[in-house]
């Protein structure tokens, strides 16, 4: 039975939603964040060497990393929610499923980072000086970079219905995660109907909102 190690308001929901669209049998243990620090529990090292969440356990496999976890999951499905091999759908699938936390996803984090240490306790001395920082890091870099991301994401599904084409899959699933951060951050408003519209199907789907109801409460930090 496959066990998904399940960390409150985290990239672990869309496993537990891939789980729910596959109709692979599942239990989840749930575990919370630190109320200070906002950190996984020191509980998850006992299940993997780093500590953190998404993993999930198969018997005497544990797999880590949700990419890994998607590849998986979709294999023990029979390769359902990926575009048959060797076709430009395939293609796609593949970019997208790793675009979405190599490329999109460090922005949205750095900017996590940088908008907390604005916020950080610290000497009132220093407090001027770590926001003209971070304002400076965050106006001359991360901001550019995550709008020419999401405009880049938005161009995509000009034509498309999803990121592989007219059929969902397992890369949608993926791309889940960066774009709610970005919504959940005011990053999308009004200015990116298609992604705004991508949100809308995906959070109307019979298997998102059952995996709300397993996972528990939903919301993104930052």
């Amino acid at each position: 039975m496959i066990t998904i190690h399940h960390l409150e308001h985290s990239r672990s929901q869309r496993v537990l939603w891939l789980l729910e669209e596959l109709r692979l049998p599942y239990e989840v243990q749930r575990y919370e964040r630190d109320k200070t620090t906002s950190l996984a529990p020191p509980a998850l090292q006992a299940i993997h060497p780093l500590g953190k969440s998404p993993v999930i356990t198969d018997g005497k496999v544990t797999v880590a990393e949700t990419g890994a976890i998607v590849e998986y999951l979709v294999e023990q499905a029979g390769d359902a929610l990926r575009p048959a091999a060797g076709t430009p759908e395939r293609h796609r699938y593949t970019y997208w499923l790793h675009y979405a936390e190599g490329s999109a996803m460090p922005p949205l984090v750095m900017a996590l980072i940088f908008n907390r240490i604005k916020k950080a306790p610290m000497p009132f001395f220093a407090r001027p000086i770590a926001r003209a920082i971070a304002d400076k890091v965050l106006d001359g870099f991360i901001k550019p970079d995550l709008k020419r991301q999401l405009a880049f994401m938005e161009s995509e599904l000009a034509t498309r219905t999803w990121f592989t084409g007219r059929a969902f899959s397992a890369a949608d699933v993926m791309m889940s995660f960066p774009i709610e951060a970005a919504s959940s951050r005011g990053a999308l408003r009004s200015h990116f109907p298609n992604l705004n519209g991508f949100l809308e199907r995906i959070h109307e789907r019979p298997a998102y909102k059952r995996a709300l109801d397993r996972g528990g409460p939903y919301s993104l930090l930052g």
